[in-house]
């Protein structure tokens, strides 16, 4: 009986001691720095009571450079299963108060474990990262470990949902897990990504600049697009992560929850015939469209701080989840350009990954001109955002507001590279440029030869939009499958994606296609 009571003792001790990660005194500087511990993101993140933790006794393997002198229970990272909102995810969350966080051999075996029971369940991966990178007193076997990880990530990509949350340092080596991952998200003021620090950065180039400025949420958020979220504090990042969830499916297999929604008798939606403004040049936001569009308060917007003139995210119509893709004309008039076609790809990528229906909302006049766009190659990021709807096989409907012209309209999941439905509203313009370009071509010797130029330029301009600033000729095509009231949007949404749900599409038989990256 005392060995046995001796044993439970042991079992308790080593519990309680794993529970103090690198001990109190660090724990509270992680506070004192506004960020909770990693066992309370994971407590925030699962279902009470729901966690089930794997690795808790591990210890690192090296004694090299005083190492291993504390045995240090868990060895800077917590594993485990757990549910969110009764569904089940695997979650890896980096102790910074042990060895900084900081990636051992025994640290990404554990990571690694979890990914490849992910990958064997079919359920979303969240990484909780917050670590100082490779611990350098381990040398290549460090190294060696994020790229376990790295490989496990480009398996996993396509089969399950990879969610990868930046709650503190990730830099060098260790930013590219999250990379590889579909969704990045950053807390504000207290994390940070780069692949070389600031203080190589003024080794190498000379510039001054801090680890906010280089690698912050604001500057990833806004500037390169690398984070998809901007979050508050820990706390909002979690509520983010669970939010996402909601919206998209445990696997490649299965399709997002669905929530309970009783389809009325009149789904019309008189709001969206007052949205448009009756200048043609004048902006408003396709936020507002969206919304009408679809149900209350579900809309889900994703990189909404990065290349605002395309707008992406989740929203619910009559309770399931759907991908948005719209052109923003209130930033840049819509324009696509090298940013926003990026963007989009991405977005639509994912969806047509995980069965997510996608909905097109289209008011472009065309692509963005000038030299920084064609030496940065707008050619080739143009072609991602094509390639991603040409290549999506998960229902696609476009809906054409205004402006579709040029090059852009055949982009924007036009009919011609296999949306299955294309509605315009009365108000669309689909034509190969605007009306004053296409006067001025057409007809350019006649206005030049005329008495008034300027009045015979507004008068082919006139002519011009009459013939084409229309949907009809498109319809006429079948191009536009049909033309419907704004208000009518809604409701034939509804209708068009039941029809859709059992679509079946096929690729061509490849190993798999070469995307212009």
């Amino acid at each position: 009986m005392n060995k046995e009571n001796s044993k439970h003792n042991l079992l308790q001790e080593k519990n309680t001691k794993a529970l103090l990660g690198g001990g109190k005194d660090k724990q509270d500087a992680q506070h004192k720095k506004g960020k909770l511990t990693a066992r309370e993101r994971v407590e925030i993140l699962v279902d009470e009571d729901s966690f089930e933790e794997m690795g808790k006794f591990v210890t690192s393997r090296s004694t090299d450079f005083a190492t291993g002198t504390e045995e240090i229970l868990g060895d800077g990272v917590i594993t485990g299963y757990g549910t969110v909102e009764g569904r089940l995810i695997y979650v890896y969350s980096q102790d910074f108060t042990v060895f900084g966080g900081s990636l051992s051999e025994a640290h990404a075996e554990k990571i690694c474990k979890v990914m490849d029971l992910a990958m064997k369940t079919g359920a979303p991966l969240i990484g909780l990262n917050d670590s100082g990178g490779a611990r350098i007193q381990e040398g290549v076997v460090s190294l060696g470990g994020y790229a376990d990880i790295f490989y496990r990530n480009t398996l996993a990509s396509g089969v399950i949902p990879q969610l990868s949350a930046i709650m503190g340092p990730c830099a060098g080596g260790a930013v590219y897990s999250p990379a590889l991952t579909d969704f990045i998200l950053m807390v504000e003021n207290t994390s940070y990504m780069f692949v070389t620090g600031p203080n190589v950065v003024k080794t190498v180039t000379h510039e001054e600049v801090s680890s906010e400025e280089l690698g912050g949420a604001e500057t990833h958020s806004t500037k390169s697009g690398v984070t998809h979220f901007s979050c508050s504090n820990d706390v909002d990042c979690i509520k983010h992560i669970k939010k996402l969830l909601s919206y998209i499916p445990q696997n490649c297999e299965e399709e997002s929850p669905a929530y309970e929604y009783e389809i009325k008798e009149n789904e019309s939606a008189s709001v969206l015939d007052s949205i448009l403004p009756e200048n043609p040049n004048q902006p408003y936001d396709m936020r507002e469209v969206i919304s009408g569009i679809t149900d209350h308060d579900s809309f889900f917007e994703v990189h909404k701080n990065f290349a605002e003139n395309i707008v992406v995210g989740f929203a619910r119509l009559a309770g399931k989840s759907i991908g948005i893709v719209g052109n923003q004309p209130a930033v840049l008039a819509g324009v696509l350009d090298i940013n926003s076609s990026n963007k989009a790809a991405r977005f639509v990528r994912f969806c047509d990954c995980f069965n997510i229906p996608l909905l097109v909302l289209v008011d472009v006049p065309g692509f963005l001109p000038g030299t920084q766009q064609e030496w940065n190659g707008i050619i080739s990021n143009g072609a991602k955002l094509l390639y991603a709807f040409s290549e999506a096989t998960v229902p696609r409907i476009t809906v054409i507001t205004r402006k579709a012209y040029g090059g852009a309209y055949d982009v924007m999941n036009s009919k011609h590279i296999g949306a299955d439905l294309n509605y315009a509203w009365p108000s669309a313009e689909i034509a190969v440029m605007g009306a004053k370009g296409a006067a001025e071509i057409i007809f350019k010797k006649e206005i030049a030869e005329a008495k008034d130029p300027q009045e015979k330029l507004q008068e082919k301009i006139d002519e011009y939009t009459l013939k084409f600033a229309n949907p009809y000729i498109a319809a006429g095509r079948g191009y536009i499958d049909e033309v419907i009231l704004p208000s009518e949007t809604r409701k034939k949404l509804i209708t068009a994606f039941g029809m859709l749900k059992n679509k079946v599409a096929k690729l061509p038989r490849k190993k798999h296609g070469n995307i212009p990256l």
